[in-house]
């Protein structure tokens, strides 16, 4: 079956934090959610449990737990098993807990900046400190701080790592090389690891994501991953994410912290998605990935013929693009009222994703080539107003 991307589909009015938050003249390209329709097998999965008209309080049956682990195995290669597998309503929440579960007050959570910015919420609202890993930029690519990271998990006051994997907003698939120094090092240290892999599906031909607890069973002991469905196939508004925890002793906290918020399973539409979505939606996802390379392909020839003083950082995966607007020699805020005002494009401003952000712009494509185009034609009108 061929699935139309370029489908054009009315958000506005929908309940839509990304289409509804601000007015209608603006075009948003930020938050990380897809303008596609989701695959029909989902579509028609929860109209049949609609059908039902009861939505009680839920318990995820055998069907959930073995549609996760046959993904897992499927795409990734990657063997878990049921009891390691806990319910977040989201990746975000998944991580706020994770920190109140795994750190203690005025402990240092290292994060590779810039990174995803709720991160940071999640360590300071959680009564830790914030220490930054930058990563390095080096010919247009993005690589790990291997010397400064020695140091910083040396500090006996580092207790946890977050990695972004791939990362967000840069757009790196983190190679096994890569992972595995930052796993020794941690593992050396008695770091723990929180995985964020919620795009570890969205890769592009030429890379290949590796979980990192698959890659040794000390990072297994040593680490948690987060995964969901939502960024997949477009399920974010269902809140059903998978925290996946091998240890027992870091399960078991993090159940603990559950628990005490009331957290018990996933709402009924969450569960019936995540089913459809990892036995039946790979047709789709193929195709999606195939168009998003071509979005991708799109945006890199328009800024190179259009664009000149800006660049693409081209990503290895995930469908949000880094774009570094830092020879318009312009501030963070005029770079900002450059966007929001002139060009009436709402993007992600790179200093928001912490040191080494200034200057840059996060923009998702994830969304029908028309209004890719239409938010690059407004960009280059601003940027020839200079």
């Amino acid at each position: 079956m061929e699935y139309n991307f370029d489908n054009v589909i009315n958000r506005h009015n929908t309940n839509s934090y990304k289409w509804d938050a601000a007015d209608a003249e603006l075009l948003p390209m930020w938050v990380a959610d897809m303008d596609f329709e989701v695959p029909p097998p989902i579509k028609d999965a929860i109209l049949i449990r609609a059908e039902h008209g009861i939505f009680g309080y839920s318990l995820p049956q055998e069907s959930y737990y073995e549609a996760i682990i046959s993904w897992e195995k499927r795409r990734h290669g990657w063997a878990i098993e049921k009891e390691w597998i806990t319910f977040s309503p989201g990746i975000v929440p998944a991580v706020n807990m994770l920190v109140r579960a795994l750190a203690q007050p005025g402990d240092k959570v290292i994060v590779q900046t810039p990174v995803y910015y709720p991160f940071f919420n999640a360590i300071i609202n959680n009564g830790c400190q914030i220490e930054k890993n930058s990563l390095n930029f080096q010919n247009k690519k993005y690589l790990m701080d291997f010397e400064d990271l020695e140091r910083k998990v040396k500090d006996p006051r580092a207790k946890l790592l977050i990695l972004c994997s791939p990362h967000n907003p840069v757009g790196r698939v983190w190679t096994r090389e890569e992972l595995v120094r930052l796993g020794e090092l941690c593992v050396a240290n008695d770091v723990t690891v929180i995985s964020d892999e919620i795009h570890c599906d969205l890769i592009f031909k030429g890379h290949k994501h590796l979980p990192f607890a698959a890659l040794d069973k000390r990072f297994a002991k040593n680490s948690v991953t987060c995964i969901a469905p939502s960024k997949t196939f477009n399920l974010a508004g269902l809140q059903t994410s998978a925290v996946i925890i091998p240890n027992a002793k870091l399960r078991g906290r993090f159940s603990n912290v559950l628990v005490s918020d009331g957290l018990r399973s996933p709402n009924p539409f969450g569960i019936t998605a995540l089913e459809a979505a990892y036995n039946h939606g790979e047709p789709w996802l193929e195709q999606l990935m195939d168009y998003l390379s071509d979005n991708v392909d799109f945006l890199i020839r328009f800024v190179e013929e259009r664009l000149p003083m800006v660049e693409v950082i081209k990503p290895e995966g995930t469908y949000l693009v880094w774009m570094d607007f830092r020879k318009l020699g312009l501030d963070p805020d005029t770079l900002e009222d450059l966007m929001l005002k002139k060009a009436r494009v709402w993007l992600d401003e790179g200093y928001i994703f912490g040191r080494g952000g200034e200057g840059f712009e996060r923009i998702n494509v994830a969304c029908p080539r028309s209004l890719l185009k239409q938010g690059l034609q407004r960009i280059e009108r601003a940027v020839n107003s200079l």
